[in-house]
């Protein structure tokens, strides 16, 4: 049996594939913004934290980090609302995404400040440094250095794992592969599409990390 491919039934509806892929792209960039801040943020608690801020942050990175993805989302999105908490898709796709990004974004940034020498911080603090000035001036920007190309790495999973968003409908790209094949029944070429879009968005995206982090993180 000869099976003929037909791409231009999946080309012509490119208005709906660009959407996707400036959603996937938007829900990234958010993830990206709020998901490494609370890294950042949950690194110092569990480096330098007290006690009790440790114990909750670790029990936050060990359930996200030991939990699917989508069992996640689902929770956000199906789980909430049981609580009186109600989001759109778009809404919860982020809050899964940021809360996913944060807990891996963790343990490498603090595998990146606990690296940093002791010594480094004695002599920031004896230039009268508050403790706030030291780690975002002389303990951050080098533990990022360090850390960056395990940061970039997840962030593209995150990206990549955006494409279960379309579950709870929010249009991104898989989303809009299934709409488009569940249109014109050409779900092998749809997805072949889809799939050489995710290629390149991940290159993309590692490529223009890789450009952006010496620059407006952590110098040359």
């Amino acid at each position: 049996m000869q099976v003929t491919l037909d791409f231009g039934a999946v080309l012509v509806q490119w208005p709906l594939l660009a959407r996707g892929v400036l959603w996937t792209l938007g829900l990234t960039a958010i993830a990206v913004l709020l998901g490494l801040a609370v890294g950042t943020a949950c690194a110092w608690a569990r480096s330098s934290g007290p006690l009790w801020l440790r114990a909750a942050c670790g029990a936050y990175v060990e359930l996200i980090r030991n939990t699917p993805f989508i069992v996640q989302l689902f929770f956000v999105f199906f789980g909430l609302p049981s609580l009186g908490v109600r989001l759109s898709p778009e809404a919860a796709s982020i809050l899964a995404m940021v809360l996913n990004l944060g807990a891996y974004a963790t343990e490498i940034v603090r595998a990146g400040l606990e690296a940093t020498p002791r010594g480094q911080v004695e002599a920031a603090l004896s230039l009268a440094l508050t403790r706030r000035q030291v780690f975002t001036h002389v303990v951050l920007p080098p533990a990022l250095k360090k850390v960056w190309p395990a940061l970039v790495s997840q962030i593209v999973i995150v990206m990549l794992g955006s494409a279960v968003c379309g579950q709870i409908a929010t249009e991104e790209l898989s989303y809009a592969a299934n709409v488009i094949q569940a249109q014109n029944f050409r779900t092998f070429e749809a997805y072949i599409v889809a799939t050489v879009l995710y290629l390149l968005l991940a290159i993309g995206v590692r490529r223009l990390l890789h450009w952006a982090g010496p620059r407006f993180l952590f110098g040359r």
